[in-house]
């Protein structure tokens, strides 16, 4: 009779654990919809206004990587510490668009556009960035683990110009023997051109300009004298020097 009774209590054990096994196996592989996804990122983007981190401290991994716009690149407590209220008139939104996924196992990509609204004491403002989250599932739960951005050129607003000044940018300036670019005046606009590539230089002022869709801005320098000496080709803050030769 003991020997039933210890045989049964061992059964039952053998069964229970068997169904907690189950359990946490299922616990451990829970799917996930492209649709969840983009609900839960909509959710922290929401939160950056109120400066909520709540849905930061729950989505993002303990040992995430998130690599903004900027080039910063955050751990865990230092992303969490950056979510902080907008200052007093400061508002804004920011709305997911264009979403797409890719969910393997237990691991889910979800790369989107992300439209930026922003008022400044009544000025408006916009920006787009593209955003890349890697999400991965550990003992069930789906997270963060890492989140690379990056923000949508866009030209900056055209400006007026002084076709007066034309007369000092127009010439030939080289940067290597053999290697040149011309400035050309036509009524009241000014364009670059080189191995047969002609581009309009659009004013951002009347004494600083920029090529449509390139990044970088065309600067003129002038001597001591005031005359017109080289154009400048500036990129990422650091200057290519075309030097003026006729």
């Amino acid at each position: 009779m003991m020997h039933y009774r210890a045989s049964l209590a061992f059964m039952k054990f053998a069964l229970m654990t068997f169904l907690f096994a189950v359990a946490l196996a299922h616990a451990a592989d829970v799917p996930i919809t492209r649709e969840e996804l983009v609900r839960r990122t909509q959710e922290l983007y929401d939160a950056i206004v109120p400066g909520n981190q709540a849905p930061w401290k729950k989505y993002f991994a303990d040992d995430c990587i998130f690599a903004d716009e900027k080039g910063r690149v955050f751990d865990k407590p230092k992303l969490i510490a950056d979510i902080a209220p907008l200052p007093k008139g400061y508002s804004g939104t920011i709305k997911i668009e264009n979403a797409q996924s890719r969910i393997i196992g237990n691991t889910a990509l979800l790369s989107y556009d992300a439209d930026e609204s922003e008022t400044i004491f009544g000025q408006n403002l916009k920006a787009r960035y593209h955003v890349t989250d890697t999400w991965l599932q550990r003992n069930g739960e789906w997270q963060i683990i890492a989140s690379q951005a990056h923000r949508y050129y866009e030209d900056p607003a055209v400006g007026k110009t002084d076709p007066k000044k034309f007369a000092d940018y127009i010439g030939t300036y080289e940067l290597a023997p053999g290697q040149t670019k011309s400035v050309t005046g036509e009524g009241d606009k000014l364009f670059v051109e080189r191995n047969g590539k002609k581009e309009q230089l659009l004013p951002e002022t009347s004494e600083l300009f920029f090529r449509k869709g390139v990044e970088g801005r065309i600067l003129f320098r002038r001597e001591a004298t005031g005359k017109v000496d080289a154009l400048i080709d500036r990129r990422n803050n650091e200057d290519v020097i075309w030097r003026k030769t006729k």
